[in-house]
């Protein structure tokens, strides 16, 4: 399944910008033959917007959604973006994944929040695996700071996800988080992991770019620099299986000893 990864900050504050911003992505991801289109972590609304996230926040089946719904069928692509999700007075930092019939297959609630900005704006979620079937692939959701807990996406892996997508907000120094720990993350869990980063200054933030497609061999099948940029890879269901068939991490496993870990 061909896929592209938006590495943008978009227009913060402006929920009609960002949506054309993304409407010119999903155009050029479509004619390019990707399948899916994944935007970074609250992209929908702008990151470092202070206290407009409580404002511009909306239900999981919210006008933005329906407006992204509107953009994926026109275009004939799935679409996975980053918002404020509100649900009576909690507001989470949330990832949606929108079929290209307009339908919303799943919802993620960030479930670790990092630093005192997110935790000031945000409650945390409580599921940590949260899926969908798209194209003959599992598909599955996690949001920035939720990857580098290896719980989460080892939690994935035994759910059986094949692609996860990660939109996210990474930020100067941790740069080595997309250059490492993210191919390592695919790797040790048998999984493409798309990682969709935000670009540039955005208030207090430096944002690194860097995004990238990452395969179960832990090899970068597309990487951006550091700028806005659309990049696109393939998540193949045939090189999965035959990596998943000579590597024994996951069969090796010896769960009666992990115990003490939780």
């Amino acid at each position: 399944m061909r896929t592209a990864l938006l590495q943008s900050s978009g227009r913060p504050g402006s929920v009609a910008e960002n949506l054309k911003v993304l409407d010119a992505a999903a155009a050029r991801a479509a004619a390019a033959g990707a399948a899916l289109l994944l935007a970074p972590e609250m992209f929908l609304t702008g990151y470092a917007i202070g206290d407009a996230i409580a404002r511009l926040a909306e239900p999981a089946d919210g006008e933005g959604a329906d407006a992204v719904a509107e953009l994926a069928t026109r275009h004939g692509l799935a679409v996975a973006y980053g918002y404020p999700e509100r649900e009576g007075e909690s507001v989470f930092n949330s990832a949606q994944l929108i079929s290209a019939d307009g339908d919303r297959l799943a919802n993620h609630r960030k479930t670790h929040l990092f630093g005192g900005f997110e935790r000031d704006h945000f409650t945390p979620g409580e599921r940590p695996v949260v899926q969908a079937e798209l194209n003959g692939l599992t598909v599955g959701l996690l949001i920035c700071y939720d990857v580098e807990f290896p719980e989460n996406v080892r939690g994935h892996a035994l759910a059986g996800t094949d692609l996860l997508l990660v939109p996210t907000a990474l930020m100067h120094p941790y740069q080595f988080v997309a250059e490492s720990l993210v191919p390592v993350r695919a790797f040790e869990n048998q999984m493409y992991v798309a990682y969709a980063n935000r670009a540039g200054r955005e208030g207090e933030f430096e944002f690194t770019g860097l995004s990238a497609l990452a395969g179960p061999d832990g090899v970068a099948r597309a990487r951006a620099g550091r700028a806005e940029e659309l990049i696109l890879a393939d998540a193949d269901p045939a090189l999965l299986a035959a990596s998943r068939e000579s590597n024994p991490y996951l069969a090796d496993r010896r769960p009666g000893l992990y115990g003490s870990l939780v």
